[in-house]
């Protein structure tokens, strides 16, 4: 699968979630401070966002300091759903019953090992079909 990760600060959590997401085979393209840029936590979130939205990456993650700001603007755009997962079973959630296609994650109270259970999670857990429809009425 392919992964498009953006921070606007780059770190131990931001490494660790590439780092977990490449250990499981995944392919992983790194946006904003990770890759060495600059912008802030919006244009960093729609970067990220837009590139899943067009299929140049199957699924998001996305941090800033409380990840709140990079989820509300990956929601902006049109066919992304992004859930701002402070522990594993939120990320089982999301993704079961959500289908979130963006992770939005706290740099400041997401450690590199919360990090890793919460990819784990994350990458463990697909969509279980239950909320399809309600998915569908969110995407109109």
């Amino acid at each position: 699968m392919r992964f498009c990760i953006g921070s606007d600060a780059a770190g131990e959590t931001p490494d660790a979630i590439a780092r977990t997401l490449r250990e499981h085979g995944h392919e992983v393209t790194l946006c904003g401070a990770l890759a060495g840029g600059e912008g802030g936590w919006a244009d960093i979130a729609r970067d990220v966002a837009s590139r899943v939205a067009r299929g140049r990456a199957d699924q998001g993650v996305l941090c800033c300091w409380t990840g709140t700001g990079v989820s509300i603007a990956a929601n902006k755009v049109s066919g992304i759903r992004a859930a701002l997962c402070a522990d594993a079973e939120t990320a089982r959630g999301a993704r079961a019953w959500n289908d979130a296609n963006v992770l939005c994650l706290s740099l400041r109270t997401t450690t590199p090992a919360l990090a890793r259970e919460i990819i784990d999670a994350w990458l463990a857990t697909g969509p279980d079909g239950t909320e399809t429809e309600q998915i569908a009425r969110i995407e109109r």
